[in-house]
């Protein structure tokens, strides 16, 4: 079946409705960007999932880095969607603009040499991210300690997918059934770090298809097509095998794991999550910023973020959406990020 015919049954499919969520963020903005909505029937749904890394961190964690970065022996360094979220009053953007040592930058190890040059500092990076960008961080570390820049520190909010995912799954059945998610387009740059078997037990327990895609627009129509047809079915399948494995990148995982450790983590909306996240283990516990106990979350009065997160809503159906939460203005962490699914609702309206 050549891509016109799988367009042409996307867009004539008349069977029962189908619920679709693209877990990661960047499935999310190529969905809004190859205009993948406008090519399907109502009859099939999609929703975002929790999958952009800025849109669920807490507040809790915002308020430190912007407490760190107010202190003035440190530097607090963190990538660009992340300045503009605000905590539960200011963001990292509003304390560089109060004098506060704020660095944006592209790549962690960009603070390497900053620190090297700067003992008298410490230098904190703010890590925020899934299995794609948590062996980064790692590599940071083992170079600060090849370094011995003891000025080297992380405050992290480092997040697993399979866990969340799992959470979503047994939340959705106290839904009706016709409010469930019927499958998952797999996050394909998350799973090129952890593979796609981890994804096999959730499928099986709630009879869900998982496919993993990639990032083109032929890859997302191919991957949509095929949720449909394994709904119902507990498949696991890979559509992105140029550069996803059944078990992942070793490599990357062992880098990981020499450094960090399962614990506990905090979900925009979603609450306490056992064992979805990764803190430093304690022979590393020294390069620690503050990282325990950031689980407090404070949304903003009518924004709707965490309902976005879970599917349970579309950013259209939030009443701050377009009016009193634009991406010049966020009220909420999903407008702000270009991964967020209300950002890419806003700006690729005539897309959708």
């Amino acid at each position: 079946m050549d891509l016109e015919e799988i367009k042409e049954k996307l867009r004539s499919y008349d069977g029962p409705p189908v619920k679709i969520m693209e877990v990661c963020g960047t499935h999310t903005a190529a969905m809004v960007r190859n205009g993948i909505h406008s090519l399907l029937t109502p009859k099939i749904q999609l929703v975002s999932g929790p999958g952009c890394p800025v849109c669920v961190t807490v507040t809790a964690y915002i308020d430190k880095l912007v407490e760190l970065s107010r202190d003035p022996g440190n530097y607090v360094y963190a990538f660009g969607d992340l300045l503009r979220v605000k905590g539960s009053t200011s963001s990292l953007l509003d304390a560089r603009a109060e004098g506060a040592h704020v660095v944006m930058v592209y790549s962690p190890m960009e603070m390497l040499d900053a620190a090297g040059k700067d003992p008298a500092h410490t230098h904190i990076f703010a890590a925020v991210g899934f299995e794609t960008t948590t062996p980064a961080y790692a590599l940071l570390l083992e170079e600060a300690e090849r370094r011995s820049l003891a000025n080297v520190k992380l405050l992290t909010s480092l997040k697993t997918m399979p866990e969340v995912i799992e959470w979503l799954c047994a939340a959705d059945l106290q839904l009706p059934e016709e409010e469930r998610i019927t499958g998952f387009l797999a996050p394909g740059h998350v799973c090129a770090v952890s593979g796609y078997d981890c994804y096999r037990p959730i499928a099986k327990r709630y009879r869900l298809p998982f496919i993993v895609a990639g990032f083109s627009g032929e890859e997302l129509l191919l991957a949509i097509y095929g949720l449909i047809r394994a709904r119902g079915t507990a498949a696991v399948k890979n559509f992105y095998p140029r550069v996803v494995e059944e078990y992942g990148n070793r490599q990357a995982q062992a880098a990981v794991a020499r450094m960090f450790r399962p614990a506990p983590s905090a979900w925009r909306g979603m609450g306490i999550i056992e064992n979805s996240g990764l803190i430093l283990r304690e022979e590393y516990a020294f390069r620690d910023a503050g990282s325990d106990g950031l689980f407090e979350d404070h949304t903003g009065t009518g924004c709707r973020c965490a309902d976005v997160l879970m599917g349970r809503i579309a950013p259209l159906q939030c009443p701050l959406f377009g009016k009193a939460c634009t991406p010049a203005s966020p009220r909420g962490a999903c407008m702000v990020s270009q991964e967020g699914a209300c950002f890419n609702a806003f700006t690729g309206r005539d897309r959708m």
